[in-house]
């Protein structure tokens, strides 16, 4: 089994989703909707994915009590 990937960045769109995230040991940024299948399939390590009745599944971080590595967070810096 591969073992799970960090996401260490995020970028958001003009609306202020998510639109990409940045996996550790990777150069380039990954478009969130390969990212949701990454973590349904368990190699996201830190995130996991939400699948609402109406509208788009996205990613949220996994609780951890830091507000600093919430993807909203990285996408601001």
């Amino acid at each position: 089994m591969v073992k799970p990937r960090k996401i260490v960045d995020a970028r958001s769109d003009k609306d202020g989703n998510i639109s990409h995230v940045l996996l550790e040991g990777n150069q380039n940024f990954t478009p969130v909707d390969k990212a949701v299948g990454m973590a349904d399939q368990g190699k996201v390590e830190n995130a996991h994915a939400v699948h609402p009745k109406v509208g788009d599944p996205y990613l949220r971080s996994n609780p951890d009590g830091d507000t600093k590595n919430n993807l909203d967070e990285m996408a601001k810096s």
